[in-house]
């Protein structure tokens, strides 16, 4: 493919790819994210291959592998287009059937339908299967439709379209649609994209960098990691308009270690995009030039951070700095640097080809668009939902989540990773947006929520997430280093029945210390999941220290069963 030299080429490039697809033949999309293919995905799309050669239909039904479709605790899944029959958990010994009796035939099998666990009835069609009906899936929904290693499935759904507008604009107009969108990065911070991009324009000198950071580090959370597996040309996309927007000619992803396979979907992307047209020198003919290299993470929870993981891409170790010299001015090699989060980018095409206004009417006043959670602990749908902003706990953990497995007793919700906080069931009717959850002790984050029934004890749960945050502490500033070591040793004493009746204090002592005094978030944070527990368990702690009991029968100190 020669590359393309106008915006009018690519314009006929997409009628070229849209033009040779029937809307109407068959396709069997296979889900191949991680999590489908921990249950056996590849070999389902295998045996589908297998079966259509087979029985002679390779020219009438197509196969496609696609990305993470967010109900993982059904996998494997396949979605039969363009009727969307859904089918869950297929197995190798479905594939003919499903060949014979649903493609050839349009009988739908029951068996692997879903069943609503509210009415008991079986559920044909994807869209209305109760996990997927509430869901607003503007940023996530075109996992479940292209192949993550075709460039051409990406064009086919109207991929790069933002790029072509933003092309014709000029950098300040397109600032001013981010600012005007409100969206807010994702990361955690949420701090007002549209703002960052400007402080980094305005910043003086002419190399500037921007950043994608996909080292995401939460327990539970993978988010970010479905959307670079899934969907890789739209989080490219946006950071191209962002360079553009920003003036910057460099770019760089930063994956996490652990992500083997958003790495190689990733890197496929960035060649097609190159080989297109659409990355390097004079892209499209506008005269722009940028290139984008992957780096692997250092394997640590702190790279996550900004000015941590800017060391790291130096070659450095990867702990953070002062705050007063903001990364827009000095950032990776003392350049101003742009950082934005996986799902942040990949919002920016979306804006820019819908327009801000579209993209403002969802959400909150202060929280713009959709945001994209990863439900997991004791909840019956396990998986990633993308939810308009202003949407209560109740609605994710009962209406898609399905509410608690087993018939047990919902507790409380931790969000935000583990620098959040626990929510109680008094607040499930919280609207869940930046405010909203900070206001409560808690926090957005990445979007991680870890689902608790009543066999769950608090305190043990402050002290796994203490535990985690103290053995990832960089150890650079001494209120971190220290202050969570201690937090740990006495929460770790007090789920052992050796607790005093002075820890509570100090450990609220140590909280204000950690906040007021810590280097960066990982430290000033920290404290949340202890402060949310005592705010709202007290009584818990009080029983593991007077009576020396756990009262849900977790920790091992003769607790009651």
């Amino acid at each position: 493919m020669a590359k393309l030299k106008s915006l009018g080429e690519l314009d006929a490039l997409r009628k070229s790819i849209t033009g040779k697809r029937d809307p109407k033949k068959t396709v069997i999309t296979v889900c191949n994210g991680t999590g489908c293919q921990a249950h056996g995905c590849k070999t389902v799309t295998a045996a589908f291959q297998k079966e259509l050669k087979k029985q002679k239909l390779e020219s009438k039904v197509d196969i496609r592998a696609t990305g993470c479709h967010g109900f993982c605790e059904r996998g494997p899944l396949v979605v039969i287009k363009p009727k969307n029959i859904f089918y869950q958990r297929v197995r190798v010994k479905d594939v003919p059937e499903i060949i014979s009796e649903t493609v050839g035939k349009g009988n739908v099998i029951e068996r692997m339908l879903y069943t609503d666990r509210a009415t008991n009835k079986k559920i044909t069609y994807e869209h209305d299967v109760p996990f997927y009906k509430l869901q607003k899936r503007i940023v996530f929904g075109n996992n479940g439709l292209i192949d993550p290693t075709s460039i051409d499935d990406y064009l086919a759904v109207g991929g790069y379209a933002g790029l072509a507008k933003a092309l014709k604009m000029t950098p300040d107009a397109i600032i001013d649609e981010i600012k005007k969108a409100g969206l807010r990065g994702r990361g955690g911070g949420g701090f007002p994209t549209g703002n960052k991009w400007e402080s980094t324009r305005k910043a003086p000198g002419k190399t500037k960098y921007v950043i994608c950071n996909a080292d995401e580090g939460d327990p539970g959370a993978y988010m970010d990691r479905s959307l670079v597996e899934g969907n890789p040309h739209s989080v490219l996309e946006g950071m191209i308009i962002g360079a553009y927007a920003i003036g910057s000619h460099e770019g760089y992803i930063y994956v996490r270690n652990e992500y083997p396979l958003a790495v190689r979907n990733i890197k496929t992307a960035i060649e097609q995009a190159e080989s297109y047209g659409l990355l390097g020198k004079n892209i499209m003919g506008s005269g722009f030039n940028f290139t984008i290299k992957v780096q692997r993470g250092g394997g640590a929870f702190i790279c996550g951070e900004s000015t941590a993981l800017m060391a790291s891409l130096e070659g450095r170790v990867g702990e953070p700095r002062a705050k007063y010299v903001h990364t827009s001015e000095q950032g990776l090699w003392g350049k101003p640097t742009n950082l934005n989060n996986v799902e942040t980018w990949a919002n920016v095409p979306l804006i820019i080809n819908n327009g801000s206004d579209w993209f403002s009417k969802t959400g909150t006043k202060n929280s713009k668009g959709t945001k994209i959670f990863s439900l997991v602990g004791n909840i019956s749908n396990t998986g990633l939902v993308e939810v308009p902003m202003g949407i209560t706990l109740r609605e994710i953990i009962y209406d898609l989540g399905g509410g608690i497995p087993k018939g047990r007793k919902f507790k409380a919700v931790q969000t935000g990773g583990p620098s959040g906080g626990v929510i109680p069931e008094s607040m499930l009717d919280l609207p869940v947006d930046f405010d909203e959850l900070t206001k409560v002790g808690s926090m957005m984050g990445s979007g991680g929520m870890i689902v608790m029934d009543d066999k769950t004890c608090m305190v043990n749960i402050a002290s796994y997430f203490v535990t985690f945050l103290e053995g990832e502490s960089c150890g650079k500033c001494l209120p971190c280093r220290e202050g969570l070591l201690q937090m740990k040793q006495i929460l770790t004493r007090i789920t052992e029945g050796k607790g005093k009746n002075s820890d509570i204090q100090l450990l609220e002592e140590l909280s204000a210390t950690l906040v007021d005094a810590s280097l960066c978030a990982l430290g000033s944070q920290a404290s949340n999941p202890v402060m949310s527990t005592l705010r709202h368990f007290r009584d818990e702690y009080i029983a593991h220290i007077k009576d020396k009991k756990c009262p849900a029968g977790v920790c091992k100190i003769g607790a009651a069963k």
